[in-house]
């Protein structure tokens, strides 16, 4: 199981990374249901972590606009278990997709540092 909790009005979960030779470290990620791919990150963290470009790929925005955005790969710790996942390098903010919510339940309670829990189906 996964907690976070709600800020601002966005439901946040930390996400732990694995780099090699390093220790674990944790990222607060907002959950993004419209956003269908893993993980995005700013292309300055993502650079600065040195996650290994993998390929890149044409996304449709929300305006409809469409873009080409480099896809990183990065090792995460999701339910206990270790995970290679792609990174969007893009935006501002890191933001999690539903295709690391694929086979879990979300559940929200949507108040100022309401409970966010995912846990595997």
């Amino acid at each position: 199981m996964i907690s976070g909790i709600v800020k601002n009005g966005r439901a946040t979960v930390n996400v732990i990374f694995r780099l090699s030779n390093q220790p674990d470290f944790t990222i607060e990620f907002v959950i993004d249901t419209g956003f269908t791919e893993f993980l995005a990150l700013p292309p300055e963290a993502v650079s600065l972590l040195g996650f290994p470009f993998v390929y890149d790929m044409y996304a449709t925005l929300a305006d409809n606009s469409s873009v080409i955005l480099p896809v990183h790969q990065a090792t995460i710790i999701w339910n206990g278990e270790e995970r290679e996942v792609n990174v969007l390098a893009t935006g501002k903010r890191p933001l999690l997709g539903t295709a690391l919510l694929n086979e879990n339940e979300l559940v929200i309670q949507f108040t100022e540092d309401g409970l966010v829990i995912i846990d595997k189906l």
